[in-house]
């Protein structure tokens, strides 16, 4: 059974830091792609960063190169997502998820197409003020 549980947000003000973090219960967790994805209640689920297995290749959406930085712990089954320079724009849940698809072989991977095999967690608040 795959299990993932996001904690680390909050509320920030607009120029602050954040860092995610993604707790994974999980067979195999460091051959499987890892990915962050956000949603505001008003827009779909989209793509922010991804990172693969051994962590040596990450994939960021436009809006947050720069200033998000995806990572993983395999020896501890973690992914983190560490956000400098937030901004109003990022205030989203936050989710994490894992796919045993390597991202190379993803149809895409910065859209939920890529991820129809991912497994989710229940998502984590950030909210940035203006």
């Amino acid at each position: 059974q795959v299990q993932l549980k996001e904690s680390g947000g909050g509320l920030v003000e607009a120029g602050g830091s954040l860092t995610l973090s993604c707790a994974v219960s999980a067979h195999s967790f460091s051959s499987a792609a890892m990915g962050w994805f956000r949603q505001d209640p008003e827009k779909e689920r989209e793509f922010v960063a991804a990172i693969n297995w051994n962590g040596e290749t990450t994939y960021y959406t436009d809006s947050v190169k720069g200033r998000f930085t995806i990572s993983r712990d395999n020896a501890k089954n973690t992914v983190s997502l560490q956000m400098n320079t937030l901004k109003p724009e990022d205030t989203a849940v936050y989710y994490c998820a894992l796919d045993y698809t390597p991202l190379v072989r993803m149809l895409d991977i910065f859209s939920l197409r890529g991820w129809v095999r991912a497994y989710w967690g229940l998502g984590t608040q950030v909210t940035v003020s203006s």
